[in-house]
């Protein structure tokens, strides 16, 4: 079976991707979820003329004074008396202005003594600059997020603000993470010498803990054996999305792909020209998808930030799914790329990135120090230390 590219693998495993049922969830839930449905301002924001300082409400035309102070305006307490010439109303940041004025003094600007008002500073210019007009944030009707957008901090505030008490929302996914290999220990603290700590499932289910909200459940280790991973297998019909590492190349104890085929899955692909995570597959039963990852914790994990975070993301109606790319300055030369497209491990301080010296996929300290990955494409020309490279931040799983 030929290699795919990296962007033919991403696009036929999106193909894939259908969806989640819709749900509405309040919205102080709903972060890190993507919306279902459009969100319209169903209220206007501001929604009547308020101060943008603590000062005093005039009217421009009675400058430069002096005002007698009537009254107050304060947030939650508008003043409701009626001002006429020559009169001032003291006022707070985000208060109501009362009807007829039309300009904030700031109290940095007057001096006041009793209910005599004289102006000491500089009037604001123009009259109306401290005044936050009606529907300067948004206007009823107005589309405040699209559809697929995730909901942020501050895009959970705007909703609140458009209106809404809840929002409609695609089903969080069901995962279930398995971790399969003789040589894996479920005891880090108790390995003979011919084992391994089962790391992988951990390392998997926090990567997708930390990208986006899902239901995460962890198996294993799991032996190797056509029978114990059919077990496994048989026991996960509630997950949309089974996530095996290890067991995906092809050594002769490498059964994942027979399990799947005793499963009944049907083989989608298998093996993409990807370093690290070349033996990475992808399987479907009915609406399950199955990821194989590559069981070198290096491989897995940069297999799982290009393929399951994104097929997570898909389902949970994402809009744009895939990781998104920056471009930043290497501190040191790279290699010439080679026949498969290379993710390097890479330190990112905000400005320039470093490649870590040890590449190997089974080097965890190097991947643990990384919080960015280098892109190198297919049989790219070398990089001199200065020059732009195109990278992904690991945080968020790539996803701003």
């Amino acid at each position: 079976m030929a290699l795919l590219s990296l962007a033919e693998a991403q696009a036929r495993l999106l193909a894939l991707a259908v969806p989640l049922p819709v749900e509405r969830i309040p919205v102080h839930e709903a972060l890190g979820r993507y919306l279902a449905e459009p969100v319209t301002a169903r209220r206007t924001q501001p929604p009547a003329d308020l101060s943008a300082m603590d000062g005093y409400a005039l009217r421009a035309a009675d400058l430069p004074g002096p005002w007698r102070v009537i009254g107050e305006s304060a947030c939650g307490h508008p003043f409701a008396g009626q001002v006429g010439p020559s009169e001032a109303v003291r006022i707070a940041t985000g208060a109501l202005i009362p009807a007829g004025m039309d300009m904030v003094l700031m109290q940095e600007d007057a001096h006041r003594d009793g209910d005599a008002l004289i102006l000491t500073g500089t009037p604001p210019q123009p009259t109306g600059r401290h005044i936050r007009r009606t529907g300067f944030d948004f206007r009823q009707g107005a589309t405040l997020l699209a559809a697929g957008e995730r909901l942020t901090p501050a895009r959970i505030a705007l909703v609140l603000s458009g209106g809404y008490g809840h929002v409609a929302v695609r089903r969080m996914p069901q995962v279930l993470v398995i971790d399969s290999g003789d040589e894996l220990s479920a005891d880090p603290g108790a390995c003979a010498d011919h084992q391994i700590p089962a790391s992988n499932g951990a390392m998997l289910a926090a990567q997708i803990a930390a990208a986006l909200p899902a239901k995460v459940e962890r198996l294993g280790p799991v032996r190797d054996s056509l029978e114990a991973l059919g077990d496994a297998l048989d026991g996960a019909g509630q997950f949309d999305v089974i996530v095996t590492s290890g067991g995906a190349s092809v050594g002769d104890h490498d059964l994942i792909r027979p399990a799947l085929a005793a499963w009944g899955a049907e083989l989608d692909f298998w093996k993409v020209a990807l370093k690290p995570g070349k033996p990475i597959m992808l399987a479907r039963k009915g609406t399950q998808l199955v990821l194989g990852l590559p069981g070198n914790p290096v491989s897995s994990s940069v297999t799982a930030f290009l393929f399951l975070l994104p097929l997570l993301r898909a389902l949970s109606g994402a809009a744009s799914p895939l990781p998104q790319a920056i471009t930043t300055e290497a501190t040191e030369d790279l290699p010439a790329g080679g026949t498969r497209q290379e993710f390097l491990r890479a330190a990112w301080d905000g400005r320039r990135i470093t490649a870590w010296l040890n590449q190997d996929s089974g080097a965890l300290g190097a991947l643990a120090a990384a919080n960015a990955l280098i892109e190198r494409p297919i049989d790219a020309p070398p990089v001199t230390a200065g020059e732009p490279v195109s990278a992904y931040l690991l945080e968020n799983g790539g996803i701003a």
